[in-house]
């Protein structure tokens, strides 16, 4: 098996490609060792120290490391080999046991009919145009909310894109940009915290 790895922007994140689907479609990040408990995968890959979190994309794992903590050459070596233990084992990526909070999720609200179209049109650009160009740098960007009253979109940015130094810029110039293009309401793009 042959596992490629990739930078990203953000110089704490490595992207690892198994050429295999990892989840086949969706997401799932894991910010604590106790939240990848439920997933084989994730929990091995928090046993190597300075591993701070763990993110699955459809095709590709990333790995952030701690700041202060072993650089990736020290890193990469144990990473691929918990990566491929974990295909060649056959296990599961996620086990029944995983808690709460790992999987996707997002703090929609109830908008009235014209307001749901609004956000119906920021969801299909985020998912259309936005969530592949991020995935490409190992991360992923979820819709959280829109205020309907200032115009302002709220959304996670995850994987690699979570802290990232140029994530501010990419919601910004990028996304804002491209979201008020398209939908006249949106004024802002904030990352929610």
């Amino acid at each position: 098996m042959f596992i490629q790895t990739e930078q990203t922007p953000n110089p704490l994140t490595l992207k690892f490609i198994p050429g295999k689907p990892v989840t086949g479609d969706g997401t799932r990040e894991f910010r604590t060792a106790e939240e990848a408990q439920g997933s084989p995968l994730a929990a091995a890959l928090f046993e190597i120290d300075d591993v701070a979190r763990v993110f699955f994309g459809p095709d590709f794992v990333t790995v952030t490391r701690l700041a202060d903590g072993l650089e990736w050459a020290q890193l990469k070596a144990p990473i691929l080999t918990a990566i491929m233990d974990h295909y060649t084992s056959g296990g599961p990526l996620v086990t029944g046991d995983a808690p709460a909070g790992a999987e996707d999720g997002h703090a929609e609200g109830d908008y009235s009919a014209d307001v749901e179209q609004i956000v119906t049109e920021i969801k299909d650009l985020l998912d259309t145009r936005i969530r592949p160009a991020v995935a490409q740098d190992g991360g992923d960007i979820l819709f959280n909310r829109f205020d309907p009253e200032s115009g302002v979109v709220y959304l996670h940015m995850r994987g690699s894109c979570s802290g990232c130094p140029s994530s501010s810029a990419t919601l910004k110039s990028g996304v804002e940009n491209l979201l008020k293009h398209y939908v006249p309401e949106v004024t802002r793009v904030e990352q929610a915290l």
